[in-house]
């Protein structure tokens, strides 16, 4: 059996300005924009926000506890936004109309930073969200509209389930969407520490990786219908699982390197030739920079990694591992992702094995133990 270990390391809502600020209130004048919002408009966004994640995002909703309270509405919120990305391929019935949606999202970010959001609720959310950040920061925090802006490109090329030309392209799309939206929660904390966006960068590339592994059955083999139960997106939230035509979403130079022919996965599944190989060493690429991120730690805590910088605006001149323990909560995917990589393992890198897309009953007992000891291994 292939294994992974020994592998060379790789690299409660709170009211925000349109819930309870004076400055919201009513008057007889004509707007052109509603820039208050009522608090019942905020907490239904709210509720559909964790609704979504409940159905659609199990780890994300699970983890949810771990992000501090001021900073929990945007988590939810963005985490959100993720699912209703990833869910456009599955609720889409042709490419240009994908690109439709897209283009609604882009245009919905600017309106959104702009303190005038569409009457969507992730929208809403996330706006009460980015507004309660600036009130509680008197404006020093943002958030990133070209952070917002590439999650949302990142996502273009899960319409067509266009290949990876190579595992350092996976690694980019990783990058794009999963760091991403590491790197925007911990904006929302606020933090800007490089030693935690090292941190975030690593994790979210190992996240966006299994994300497409777990995706990977459903995408070679979508469901019949544009909206189907057990969807693509509930699955991995990286790729399309309504796609027509099946699509095998490996980096092409790995399944040259193994042997692994699209045709073969198409008609055999599972039992295609190469196909365990390919996936392991995937697999072990994502294990790779959980590997990293453990290190780091292990460095940090023993001094050793003196070119770590923290450059916190809010809490100068900390050392770079209380940085990285007050973030702790945002590097708790590496738990999810963990776990699910031992049990792709147990099972010899068969992917399309129905243990791996079910929800691991561990999630909630191992986060605990890992955000107690401010430690992944």
């Amino acid at each position: 059996m292939a294994t992974l270990k020994g592998s060379s390391p790789a690299r409660a809502l709170r009211p925000g300005f349109w819930g309870s600020s004076p400055r919201c209130r009513q008057t007889r004048a004509f707007s052109r924009s509603q820039q208050c919002r009522a608090p019942e408009e905020v907490q239904g966004a709210h509720k559909y926000c964790v609704d979504l994640l409940s159905k659609y995002d199990r780890p994300s909703y699970t983890l949810s506890s771990f992000i501090p309270p001021h900073a929990r509405s945007f988590y939810l919120a963005l985490r959100a936004l993720n699912v209703s990305l990833a869910l456009i391929p599955e609720t889409t019935s042709s490419h240009t109309i994908g690109l439709m949606r897209l283009q609604f999202w882009r245009d919905a970010v600017a309106k959104i930073l702009a303190g005038s959001p569409p009457k969507e609720p992730v929208a809403i959310l996330l706006a009460s969200a980015i507004s309660d950040l600036h009130e509680r920061t008197e404006g020093h925090a943002r958030i990133s509209r070209s952070w917002l802006t590439r999650l949302i490109s990142a996502r273009e090329q899960t319409l067509t389930n266009d290949p990876y030309s190579s595992i350092a392209d996976l690694e980019s799309y990783a990058e794009n969407t999963y760091s991403t939206l590491m790197y925007l929660t911990l904006a929302a904390l606020p933090m800007t520490s490089v030693t935690a966006d090292h941190v975030a960068s690593h994790i979210g590339k190992a996240v966006g990786i299994a994300a497409v592994l777990r995706g990977l059955p459903l995408v070679a083999f979508p469901p019949p219908t544009p909206q189907s139960p057990h969807g693509g997106a509930a699955a991995s939230l990286g790729l399309s699982g309504g796609a027509r035509q099946g699509a095998v979403m490996l980096p092409l130079d790995v399944m040259a390197q193994a042997g692994v022919k699209e045709e073969d996965v198409l008609r055999y599944g599972a039992d295609a030739e190469g196909l365990r190989d390919a996936v392991f060493t995937v697999a072990t690429r994502a294990s790779d920079h959980l590997i990293t991120v453990e290190q780091m730690l292990t460095n940090l805590r023993a001094g050793k990694d003196k070119k770590a910088m923290s450059t916190t605006r809010m809490f100068p001149g900390n050392p770079p591992l209380d940085e990285v323990n007050r973030a702790f909560g945002v590097f708790m995917p590496a738990i999810s992702t963990r776990l699910w990589l031992d049990r792709l393992q147990q099972y010899d890198f068969d992917v399309f094995r129905p243990e791996l897309l079910r929800s691991d009953w561990r999630l909630p007992w191992k986060s605990y133990l890992a955000f107690r000891r401010k430690s992944f291994s």
